[in-house]
């Protein structure tokens, strides 16, 4: 198949929900991919933040090359040799004391799911099959059945019914809209630190904390989908860290996996991830040895800091210069670390002409609902890099 080719089938696809770019890229290292023609682009986006420590990252592509010389899968009826220490660093990592392993994010949400009912059946003592979860307008935690049964996106959810009971949506970021729908049979808040498909929103300063406390007072759940905005992305490992607050059930993904393996995990408490015993839950790919070892590489390096603190620094570089941008095209640029978005007037047109035009000059980013376009570059991107980008945003972004 031709460049042509490939790019005519990425266009035929990108009438559903992603509206991807038409770029096929071919190969990639660090921030910069190349398509099957050979151009080269800057990848803003890192692939929704699986992609934190570059493409191609040599130490987790190390890592992965020795696992597959040595074993790849093992039935569930067996342990292999890197799970236990993933685990056991994985909760280290996160001040927890139990880990479950899956595979993909959605799968991650899923177990939380269960996980939070499952306890409010057996540790809290709601009546069977009365467990309600309360969620936010604008969420985006997944694309299964469940999950988009508290979906406020139509996209999502158009087609696809009838949804899942047991949930409430209530308005993100709004403490007093989580009292009020606090009642004996909520077993959990489910919540995004920063909203990422939303456009990256940022609750207001001393949200999470009071979530955290209101939480505790209630005996509920409080479990944090850090799929995105964890590990690293917005500056410290988790967007958490940033309140120093820590949930009761961390949902992780993405990054986790380094780019190279689908990974995610629910980490909790032992009296808290209890409630499953063995063949009550599993997946035949979760915690195998591949996923494992790149895992554990991950989670090395994320003990360093190295990637946070260049998240830190050139996110407060790139927020800096973004404010500096001559322009009436702006509504407002929010974010945290290397995790922004840029929202656009109506006037101004949609955030997808912006990403088609930085396309043309060699830079890819992602729109999302109509106004916003997102930028999340992989952690290890240079000032020069920055620079790079910023030169070509300016270019696009500035008024006449």
């Amino acid at each position: 198949m031709t460049g042509a080719q490939h790019i005519q089938l990425v266009e035929r696809v990108a009438a559903h929900n992603y509206h991807p770019l038409p770029v096929v890229v071919a190969k990639a290292e660090g921030v910069w991919v190349e398509d099957v023609d050979g151009k080269r682009y800057m990848d803003m986006l890192a692939a929704y933040s699986a992609v934190n420590f570059g493409h191609s990252n040599r130490e987790l592509v190390a890592a992965a090359k020795a696992q597959l010389d040595r074993v790849t899968l093992t039935s569930r009826a067996f342990h292999n040799d890197q799970l236990g220490p993933m685990c056991a660093a994985l909760a280290e990592l996160c001040g927890m004391e139990a880990v479950l392993p899956m595979n993909t994010g959605a799968e991650g949400v899923e177990t939380a799911i269960k996980t939070a009912r499952k306890w409010g059946y057996e540790k809290k003592g709601v009546a069977a099959d009365r467990a309600k979860i309360i969620c936010c307008k604008n969420n985006f935690h997944g694309r299964t059945t469940t999950i988009i049964s508290f979906s406020t996106d139509p996209t999502c959810r158009e087609g696809f019914g009838p949804f899942t009971p047991g949930f409430q949506v209530i308005d993100y970021g709004d403490i007093d809209a989580l009292r009020a729908a606090i009642d004996d049979d909520t077993v959990a808040f489910l919540v995004e630190p920063i909203q990422g498909e939303a456009g990256i929103i940022v609750p207001p300063d001393g949200y999470l904390r009071q979530v955290r406390d209101l939480c505790s007072e209630k005996n509920i759940l409080f479990i944090a989908d850090e799929i995105q905005s964890g590990l690293g992305r917005t500056g410290r490992t988790f967007a958490c860290d940033h309140e120093d607050v820590k949930p009761d059930i961390f949902i992780l993904g993405k990054a986790l996996g380094g780019g190279i393996m689908p990974v995610s995990a629910v980490v909790s408490s032992r009296e808290i991830l209890s409630v499953f015993t063995p063949g009550v839950h599993g997946s035949t790919f979760g915690g195998n040895p591949l996923a494992c070892a790149v895992a554990r590489r991950v989670i090395e390096i994320l003990k360093t800091d190295r990637y946070q603190r260049n998240a830190r620094e050139m996110g407060d570089y790139l927020f800096a210069r973004l404010r500096e941008i001559k322009t009436d095209k702006i509504k407002e640029i929010r974010g945290r670390g290397l995790w922004v978005g840029i929202e656009f007037h109506p006037a101004a047109g949609t955030a997808r002409r912006y990403c088609e035009a930085l396309m043309a000059k060699g830079m890819l980013c992602k729109d999302t609902h109509e106004q916003t376009m997102r930028l999340a570059p992989p952690l290890c991107i240079t000032k020069d890099e920055l620079d790079w980008a910023l030169e070509r945003l300016e270019g696009v972004l500035a008024t006449p």
